[in-house]
């Protein structure tokens, strides 16, 4: 969204096991370190996928806000929090 940027993306794992052992290959990978990982496509797993939602940016869009600051339920900047 322009002056907004990305509001949703999503995406979706790859779960074929041949494709993961080469590219972990390629890329110079010790495919030691991602053992756990393999061995849950090796033994079963089903396909999944998700998305995210920027709701303060959905916000913005939806008001005309041009701060994203101004939109935060619940402000996460430096120093609004006292501990």
């Amino acid at each position: 969204v322009p002056g907004i940027g990305e509001i949703i993306g999503g995406s979706q794992r790859e779960e074929r096991l041949d494709v993961l052992e080469r590219r972990i290959q390629e890329l110079g990978m010790d495919p030691e370190q991602y053992k756990y990982y393999l061995d849950l496509r090796r033994y079963g797993g089903c396909k999944h996928a998700g998305f995210g939602l920027g709701f303060e940016r959905l916000v913005m869009y939806l008001t005309g806000v041009e701060n994203i600051r101004d939109v935060l339920p619940h402000p996460r900047t430096v120093g609004n929090a006292d501990f």
